[in-house]
Order: structure tokens, then C-alpha cells, then sequence
């Protein structure tokens, strides 16, 4: 347990924790990683030890393995993908004399570690005394540069406070760490006890480099390291490679008043055709370019890099300070899971944990992507990009299934299926409908055409095609969608899921209307006007169910008619209930994991009328116990859009702050970057109100109780736009671009550069608040300013005892 002097310290800008405490490492490591999306760096200390859980990563790099199975059947897909723990090179070692520098020894008189969110480095301040009474103090920076992508860099600085001292350091590139894995499938632990088969190793002068390969997948990597040594004139080197191990070992007589400061360059690549040698050489040229950058220069570079996002995507919050930092922090790390991704997947953990086995899910394009095509839109389109590159294993597994179009993945690394579980990876068809849905944001917020000709068309073309052959007419005409899972796990293979249905509507309309933009690429992928005209029946059919004995749309065919599940037997130690209770009594109850058709009120708002979203929020609030990380962002859009503000604000906090009060304990496997985004949206689109409807960009804003001011900022058609949100009022301005329409709860507004436009805010509807199951309901957010005059009001009310007291007896 932490004591009041440790733990995270609140700050606008930054993620500080004060003091140490061995216990917390594992959780701190993931909050503390650094991420460009192409290089992950778990937040370790440089001494390697004491450590909770290592990770280097590089996105898509992955090992195969046998999937499980206790009877096997056609469609199963037979190989599953976990992401590698690659050669680390975050690690130097230090002497103090001869005694290792071990914070589990000796006194650690202070320690402070602050990840900052404008500079975008990892610093650490450390006091150590040794078990012999030897003082130093340790400073070190790390970064991955967004500007350099195959590099990341480490400033480790050590200097004696009482006498002079003999420092030995050790630097190394590690593979094969030894990690002692959470699983118990025998096949994932033997994939990755030792996954690294070593190919080349070299070393001169401050250099080293070493390249590995998996055994099963056949990808290779490499990393390489340089130094630069800032050292009085004793100082004495020698450095050494070999298979699983290259190091720079630097001895120096440093005296009181002196520093010995290493900088440490580090550049990674992986390849699944290059060759070893032009792996090596590819890290080596990466290399040399940071060399010749330099540290300050590497600064400098992030530090620009990062001015121009948060000019273009910051959040503010005026009257909650705690949940101001959790927004940044969140945001961060969403930068960092996509900002340099390119070619490759985001996946559910980003890259500062082996959560999920590294794997993407739909999480990306329905919560990541719709936060960074806002924030930094060319990331989003940098993540399209590799779903379009994994066409062909999406056509492939949508033949298997003996369907047309494309079947994309449930869960996946290189775009291959990797769920075991066909009810809830299958079966779940709907990610392909997140992806186009995804690209349809994408193009009404960029009108990037050289996108949509490129990729876009034939990402709606392959998804729509899915569609018409999954689904079938009636003998009425309608159109209908069976067996298929929606967002609700707990309710897997059912008929006419209302979201699956409605943004497979939304996809089918998208496809058509992009084949009628781009008629020559559209003809170039066999498309022609009898298909569209197909596309679109389907779509004006589709069915949507709706309970008029109750006056809600059922989450799917007879949902409305299970059973209802017990909350109130239900053990608060019983969540999530798929760890306790069977799959096929919560697949037969009225009892749901994460928002479904509350999702779809939000993704297709346009289905609904505003009566009809009232009823279904209330009516899901009762049966939504949020086992999903996925969840509380989502419900406080739709609490925010139907007038439940403060719950909204209840909803905003839990999303926002799921890693850094580790809400679903499991934050030491990775960041929820769902969740993260998620919290960015219940800001923009709950209390913003932001709704893109066909390119058209429309606000409804409300401030929640207890709040003074949100702000946040946006991009929009090759414009960054800055909305503020104050109880009465809000105000629209262009930071730069000619003019933009937008809509205001309904009416034209023209914003201009120069000149804000500043419009009331209507009030909301007085609803009560709705009912959630026992013991499931979102802890109640106390703004600052309400918590401080609590507490005044609790030190009044215990003064006035105290002098109750102390009063002489009548």
C-alpha cells in the first residue's frame, strides 16, 4: 500500500509520482510507457531491477502458436498471435563503488518520477544511499521520438554527494529476458520462454548491435545502440556482443561536485522479408541519424511535435483539477499509440503492455479513431491504411465462412483471426461495420480524396458486399441479420442486433454513395448499378426491432423477453460475471456487459427520436453492469445528450480514470486506450455535443453541475476549431482556416478567424436520475470546489464540537 507521501501527484501538464514503493512498480510501469506507435518502452527503471513486469515492443512484431481447442471444427482459426517482449534496451546498470545501485537496498531518501505531457519524456529524480553510507543522486530523461520513428534515447546522470566515487555502468541490449508469463495456456508460455533466436551480433567503439528472429512467424528484428559520455578524464571503456547480449561497460573515478552522464541512443526495426543485414543496417542508419540530431535536438523535435497536437487537440476542465489531468494523460497516450503507427495496428493495450496478446480489436476504429481523426487526423489515417493492407486475409476468412466481401478479424495482429471463442470474435460481424464506419468519419471530417480513391472506396465496397450476403430478404422484403454477436459479449448469436443492423444500414448507404462519387474505381472492383441498387433495398429494409409493449427497441430479437438476471443475489466479488457465472445463463438473461444499443443511439443518433433515446437509456441503464472497459464512455454520451448530466460527469470520470485508479485491477497488463478515448469523446460529443452527420459538424453543449468551463479543440476539414462550454453559453472560433458552417442545437452558424461566435444554451430537460443494478452504479464525481467546501464544512462542524467540548458544565 502507498503511504500520504507516495502516489500520483495532481498537475495540469504532467503524471508525477512521489516516493517509492516496490509494490506499485508493475502499475506505474504502464502508466509511466512511452510509445511513438511504432517503438513501446514499458516505464522500467534504467537499473532493470527491482522490476514488475518489462516490456520493450514493436507494433505488429508477434510470435504464432497453436490455438486451444477441446473439439475442433471447420472455420476455426488454428493459430493465435501474442505479441514479444524484444530486446530491451532501456537498461544501465550502475556500481557505486562495488555496490550495486538497487533501490531495494540501502535508503531511497527520495524518488520522483514525472511523465510530462508537453515535452513527452519519462524524468526520474533519485536519492540514493547506499547499505555502506554512499550518497548519490541519480537524474534521467528517456523519450521515442514522434519525429524519428525507429529511435528512442535515455540521459542517465549520476553524481556523488558526500566523496568521491568509482562509478561502473553497465548498458546493455537485452533479448530474452527472462518473464515469468500470466498464462495458463502451455502453448502461449513455450512460445514465449525465449521467443528470440539470435542471428547477428556486433559491437565497436560506444556501438552495438544485435538481430533476432522468431521461431514460428519468421519476423526479424534488430536494435542497436550508441553513447555518448559527458566523464572526467579517467574514464575507461570496453564494450562487448553477443547472441542475447550487448554491453557498454564505462568505469570512472568521479569526484564530489562531478556527474557522469551518459547518452544513450537506441534504434529498432523489424522486417518480415528484409534480410539481416539490411535490418542491421537500417537500425544502424536510424542510429546515426539520432547521433547527428543529438539529445537536445531529440528534445527540441518532441517538443515541437507535441506544441502543434496539443494546439490542435488539448481538453480543458475548469472546477475538477484531478479529472484535467486524467484527460491530458489519456490523450497522450492516445497520441502515443497512433502517432507513428503508419503501417500498422493499434492495438487494445496500445503498446505499454502484453494485455490482450497485443492483439487490435474493434476498439480502434469505433474509440481511438474517432478521437484522433478529430485530434490527429493523419494517424487515422495511418490506421485505415493497415486495415486496407489486410484485405486479403479478410477476403480469405470470408470465403472460409462462405460469405462474399470481407470478414475482418475480432482480434488480431497482422490481420489474420485469432479468437478461439467463434460466439464473441466470429460471430461478431460488426467490426467490420466499425470500419467503415470509420472511414465514413474520416472522410466527412477530411474530405481527403486521394484517401478515399485509394483505400476507402474498396474498404466500403468489401464490407457492404459482406453484408448482403450475411443477411437475407424476407418473404416481406425486409432485410434481416442472424446469428451475429454485437458489442454486448453477453449476449452472443443472436438475430437482428439493432446496432449490428443499423450501422450495417449506415455501410451499405456509405458504399453506394462512395461508388457514386468515384464511378472508376468503384467499376475497377466489379461494381455496378444493379449492386448498389442492391446495397441500398437492403438498406431501406433493414430490420430494427422495437417493443411497442414497452415502448423500447430490444437489443435484439426477443431481448425484452428474457429473463431479468438478479442483481440483487448477485455478489459484488461476482463481477465481471463472466469469470462467475456461465456463458449460456447470461446469453438467456436480460443482463449486458458493455453499452450496445446505447452505442448505437450515439453512432447513429439519426435512427432515434429524442423520446425514443430517453426510454432506451433508462431502460439499459437497469440491465448494463459495465464488465467492459468499453462502456462508461459511451453511456455518458447518451446521459449527457438525454439531460442526465451529472451522471454523464459520473460516467466522464470513470472512463477517464480506469488506469489511473486501476479500476478493472488489471492496469499492470497495459493502458485501456478504448477507455482512454472514450473519455475524450464523452467530452466532445457528451458535453460538446459534437455530432458529424454527413460532413456537417453540429453541437448541442451542456455544462454539468459543479463544472465551470470545458474547452476542448478540434480538427475539421484542414481547420482546428476551439469550442468552449460555459453554463449559459458557448463559444465557437476558427484558430486558423477561412470560415466554417456549423450547427448550434440546430441552427446555422457561420465561425470565422477573426471573430467568435458565442450562442445560448438552451436548458436542459429535469429528469430523475435513472436506475443502474445493485451495487453497479458509477461513483459519484465531487467537483473540487464542492469537495473543498465539504471539507471546510466538516473542519466547521468539528471546530464547533471540539468547543462543545471544552464548555464549562452549567
Amino acid at each position: 500500500m502507498t503511504t500520504p507521501d507516495q502516489g500520483y501527484v495532481c498537475h495540469p501538464w504532467e503524471l508525477r509520482w512521489r516516493g517509492l514503493d516496490v509494490t506499485q512498480l508493475e502499475r506505474t510501469e504502464s502508466t509511466f510507457a512511452l510509445s511513438n506507435g511504432h517503438i513501446g518502452m514499458r516505464g522500467t527503471l534504467e537499473e532493470g531491477e527491482p522490476r514488475g513486469l518489462p516490456g520493450t515492443y514493436l507494433n505488429g512484431f508477434y510470435e504464432e502458436h497453436p490455438l486451444p481447442y477441446a473439439e475442433g471444427a471447420y472455420g476455426y482459426p488454428e493459430s493465435g498471435q501474442t505479441v514479444v517482449n524484444v530486446t530491451d534496451g532501456k537498461i544501465i546498470r550502475v556500481l557505486v563503488q562495488d555496490e550495486p545501485l538497487d533501490v531495494r537496498y540501502g535508503e531511497t531518501a527520495t524518488h520522483e518520477r514525472v511523465l510530462d505531457f508537453r515535452s513527452g519524456t519519462l524524468r526520474r529524480t533519485t536519492e540514493w544511499h547506499s547499505p555502506s553510507g554512499r550518497r548519490v543522486r541519480i537524474h534521467t530523461e528517456r523519450l521515442v521520438s514522434f519525429t524519428q520513428r525507429a529511435v528512442a534515447a535515455i540521459r542517465y546522470e549520476i553524481e556523488p554527494l558526500d566523496d568521491d566515487v568509482q562509478f561502473v555502468i553497465q548498458s546493455d541490449l537485452l533479448a530474452n529476458e527472462p518473464i515469468e508469463p500470466e498464462t495458463g495456456d502451455p502453448r502461449v508460455a513455450v512460445a514465449l520462454e525465449a521467443p528470440l533466436v539470435a542471428e547477428f551480433a556486433s559491437s565497436k567503439d560506444y556501438r552495438a548491435a544485435l538481430v533476432h528472429r522468431t521461431a514460428r512467424s519468421g519476423l526479424r528484428m534488430a536494435a542497436a545502440m550508441d553513447h555518448e559520455i559527458d566523464a572526467p578524464d579517467s574514464l575507461e571503456t570496453t564494450i562487448e556482443a553477443e547472441e542475447d547480449l550487448a554491453r557498454l561497460t564505462a568505469a570512472v573515478d568521479v569526484p564530489r561536485g562531478g556527474c557522469l552522464a551518459v547518452t544513450k541512443f537506441l534504434g529498432y526495426g523489424w522486417s518480415s522479408q528484409r534480410s539481416a543485414p539490411a535490418l542491421r543496417a537500417q537500425v544502424e542508419a536510424a542510429l546515426a541519424g539520432a547521433v547527428q540530431t543529438g539529445w537536445q535536438g531529440l528534445l527540441a523535435e518532441q517538443q515541437g511535435f507535441l506544441d502543434d497536437f496539443w494546439a490542435s487537440a488539448d481538453v480543458e476542465i475548469d472546477g475538477d483539477p484531478e479529472l484535467q489531468q486524467a484527460l491530458r494523460f489519456g490523450l497522450f497516450h492516445v497520441l502515443q499509440a497512433g502517432a507513428r503507427g503508419e503501417s500498422r495496428a493499434i492495438p487494445g493495450k496500445g503498446l505499454t503492455g502484453p494485455g490482450y496478446d497485443g492483439h487490435a480489436f474493434w476498439d480502434t476504429e469505433t474509440f481511438v479513431l474517432q478521437a484522433l481523426t478529430y485530434a490527429l487526423p493523419g494517424s487515422a489515417r495511418d490506421a485505415l491504411g493497415w486495415r486496407h493492407a489486410t484485405l486479403d486475409k479478410a477476403r480469405a476468412r470470408a470465403r472460409q465462412l462462405g460469405l462474399r466481401g470481407a470478414a475482418f478479424p475480432w482480434r488480431s495482429i497482422n490481420g489474420a483471426e485469432c479468437s478461439a471463442y467463434w460466439p464473441a470474435g466470429t460471430a461478431a460481424f460488426h467490426v467490420g461495420a466499425a470500419i467503415a464506419d470509420a472511414v465514413t468519419r474520416y472522410l466527412n471530417a477530411s474530405d481527403d480524396i486521394e484517401f478515399e480513391r485509394q483505400y476507402g472506396v474498396e474498404l466500403l465496397v468489401e464490407t457492404a458486399r459482406l453484408w448482403l450476403s450475411l443477411g437475407h430478404h424476407e418473404a416481406t422484403g425486409e432485410f434481416r441479420i442472424d446469428g451475429v454477436t454485437g458489442p454486448d459479449e453477453y449476449s452472443a448469436v443472436s438475430d437482428n442486433n439493432v446496432y449490428t443492423n443499423l450501422m450495417a444500414q449506415q455501410n451499405l448507404r456509405s458504399a453506394a454513395d462512395a461508388c457514386d462519387r468515384q464511378p472508376d474505381i468503384a467499376a475497377a472492383f466489379g461494381v455496378d448499378g444493379t449492386e448498389t441498387s442492391a446495397w441500398r433495398t437492403a438498406a431501406d429494409v433493414m430490420v430494427i426491432p422495437y417493443d411497442e409493449r414497452l415502448g423500447v427497441h430490444p437489443q435484439a430479437d426477443e431481448f425484452t423477453r428474457y429473463a431479468e438476471w438478479s442483481f440483487a443475489d448477485t455478489p459484488a466479488d461476482h463481477y465481471p460475471l463472466m469469470l462467475n457465472y456461465p456463458y449460456f445463463d447470461l446469453y438467456r438473461k436480460q443482463v449486458v456487459k458493455q453499452a450496445d444499443l446505447v452505442l448505437a443511439m450515439h453512432l447513429r443518433g439519426d435512427a432515434f427520436s429524442d423520446e425514443q433515446k430517453a426510454r432506451n437509456f433508462d431502460y439499459y441503464e437497469a440491465r448494463t453492469v459495465r464488465d467492459s472497459s468499453l462502456s462508461a464512455g459511451t453511456q455518458a454520451v447518451l446521459a449527457a445528450e438525454v439531460g442526465h448530466l451529472r451522471l454523464a460527469y459520473d460516467y466522464l470520470a470513470e472512463a477517464a480514470f480506469i488506469d489511473l485508479h486501476d479500476l478493472h485491477h488489471n492496469v499492470r497488463n497495459g493502458l485501456h486506450m478504448g477507455s482512454l478515448a472514450s473519455a475524450w469523446i464523452a467530452v466532445v460529443a457528451g458535453f460538446g455535443g459534437m455530432r458529424n452527420r454527413g460532413g456537417e459538424l453540429r453541437f448541442s453543449p451542456r455544462l454539468p453541475p459543479g463544472l465551470d468551463r470545458i474547452a476542448f479543440r478540434m480538427c475539421f476539414r484542414h481547420a482546428h476549431l476551439l469550442v468552449e462550454v460555459r453554463e449559459a453559453e458557448a463559444t465557437y472560433r476558427l484558430l486558423d482556416g477561412g470560415s466554417l458552417d456549423i450547427y448550434h442545437f440546430g441552427d446555422v452558424v457561420t465561425v470565422g478567424e477573426k471573430d467568435g461566435v458565442t450562442a445560448p444554451i438552451p436548458p436542459a430537460p429535469s429528469l430523475p436520475r435513472p436506475s443502474q443494478p445493485a451495487g453497479r452504479a458509477p461513483i459519484r464525481r465531487e467537483p473540487e470546489r464542492r469537495r473543498r467546501d465539504r471539507a471546510a464544512g466538516e473542519r466547521e462542524r468539528d471546530g464547533a464540537v471540539q468547543e462543545t467540548r471544552k464548555a464549562p458544565q452549567a
